[in-house]
This record gives C-alpha cells, structure tokens and sequence, in this order.
C-alpha cells in the first residue's frame, strides 16, 4: 500500500464513519478498486487504525462531555452506596454505564463469531449486498414519527446488538445505532451522540487487541501508510462529525438510504 492509497483510505474512513454509509464496507470496496495488496491480517489492522483516527475526532469534538463522563463514574465506582442516587440524578453517571451496557452484546458478538466477521473483509460482493441492508434500514426511520425518548438500559442493549451486527463490513455503524435508538423512539440527536459516544471504548480495545496480535505473530506490516491513513481519518472525521448532527437534526437520514443503494447494488452488478 503507497503512501497516497492510505491516505484516500483514511479519508474514506474519516468521512464515512460517522456518516451512515458504512466506513469498512466502503475500505473494502475501496481497497479491491484500488487493488491494493494487502493480507486478511494487514487489512484488519489496518481497518483497525483508521477506526482509531476517528475515535481521536471524537475524542475532540466531545472532549467536555467524554471529561465528564469518566468523572463522574470514577465517583459512582468510588462511591457504590450512592449508585442508586447517581443512576437517578446524574446524567453523566447513568450515560456512562448505558455505554458499558452496550459493550456485552458486542463483545460476545466479537468471541464468538471473530473468524466468520473477519473474513467477510475479503468479500467485496457481500459487503454490497450489506450496503443495501444499511439503505433499507435508514428509510425503515420514517416510519417512527418525531421520536422524543431517553436512552434506557433496555434500549442499550438493543443498540449494542445494532453495533455488534455492524461488525459485518457493509453493515454501517453509525447507522445502525442511530436507526436502532430512533426505532425504540430515542430523539434522532441524542440517539446520534450516543452512537457516537459508545464507538469509543469498542475502537479504543479493538485496536488494543488487533495490534497486540499483529506484533505477537510477527506479521510482516508497513506502518508509514498506515500511520498515515489514521492522521487523515482523525481530521476527516471530525468535520464528518459535525455535518451528520447537522443532517441528523433536520431529519433527512434517507438520503444516505439512496446512496447506499447506488453503491451497494453497482458493487453487486461490477464486482
């Protein structure tokens, strides 16, 4: 992979994280377009990198909020007599452990199934036909009517299934969790902070993981354009950001739907 190939990537990945288009189907389309040779290995890895390009956007964008979130549940830890008050009182407190909720499914979802979600990223014709899943599941929003609600522990866990699911490549992250808050009537904005929000600790441990495996097995990895695909993302996403909460708020979510189809049923026809 050149130099310039990671960095094309990394955009990709910065701009199509957070909009609801599926960033790892769209690194492997992109990737089999460019015909950039990479091993199954290198390219988790690297899938693995510019994830976490994105997570530092969100790292910035929500500095305050992410500041106070780890605060307040060091406090409830610190303080387990007070747990039922701070579930109640603290909005901080009670958003951190719903982001923890959402971690179980993913995380069973990840052990059980690592190998079958793994090699799904060398299927570019899969990945278009999971792009036409992420389409019909963003017009299937119209259907819930000005949703109002608050994020519940029922309905973390409902959202957490969404991400582990969008494990798939083609399956967009993003929208999945925010289709999947506004279905079970979370306001479309906070379901879109809370998608967001959540993508931290599973990028931040994903990666963890990825290249502690990649440096065990001794694989044989160019880091240069990896570092650079990352850098890119970093900055791509946070303008990616900050455009979706402005789609977001005025409601028009389908118009990704459209675009996903297009791309989803060319990669069908060509690939």
């Amino acid at each position: 992979m050149s130099w310039w190939e990671a960095a094309l990537l990394g955009l990709i990945q910065g701009l199509t994280e957070f909009l609801p288009v599926s960033s790892s189907g769209h690194l492997v389309l992109g990737r089999h377009v460019l015909g950039v040779g990479v091993d199954a290995e290198s390219g988790i890895l690297f899938a693995s990198l510019v994830h976490l390009g994105t997570a530092f956007s969100i790292l910035v964008v929500y500095r305050r909020e992410i500041l106070n979130l780890i605060l307040e549940f060091g406090s409830g830890v610190i303080r387990p007599s007070d747990y039922r008050s701070m579930w109640s009182e603290n909005e901080s407190f009670r958003l951190s452990i719903l982001i923890l909720i959402t971690m179980i499914p993913t995380g069973v979802a990840y052990l059980v199934f690592k190998n079958s979600i793994e090699g799904a990223f060398s299927e570019p014709r899969f990945t278009s036909g999971m792009l036409l899943i992420t389409g019909l599941m963003l017009v299937l929003t119209r259907l819930r009517k000005k949703p109002s609600g608050h994020v519940t522990a029922l309905k973390a866990i409902g959202i957490g299934v969404a991400q582990a699911v969008a494990m798939l490549p083609g399956i967009s992250r993003s929208g999945a969790t925010i289709c999947a808050g506004i279905y079970q009537d979370v306001g479309p904005e906070r379901a879109t902070n809370f998608s967001f929000l959540m993508l931290l600790p599973v990028v931040l441990i994903g990666t963890g993981v990825e290249v502690s495996e990649a440096v065990a097995t001794g694989a044989s990895l160019v880091w240069t354009p990896m570092i650079i695909g990352l850098i890119v993302a970093f900055f791509s996403g946070i303008l990616a950001i900050k455009f979706v909460l402005d789609v977001v708020r005025k409601g028009r979510l389908e118009y990704f739907a459209l675009y996903c189809f297009i791309v989803g049923g060319i990669g069908l026809i060509l690939l």
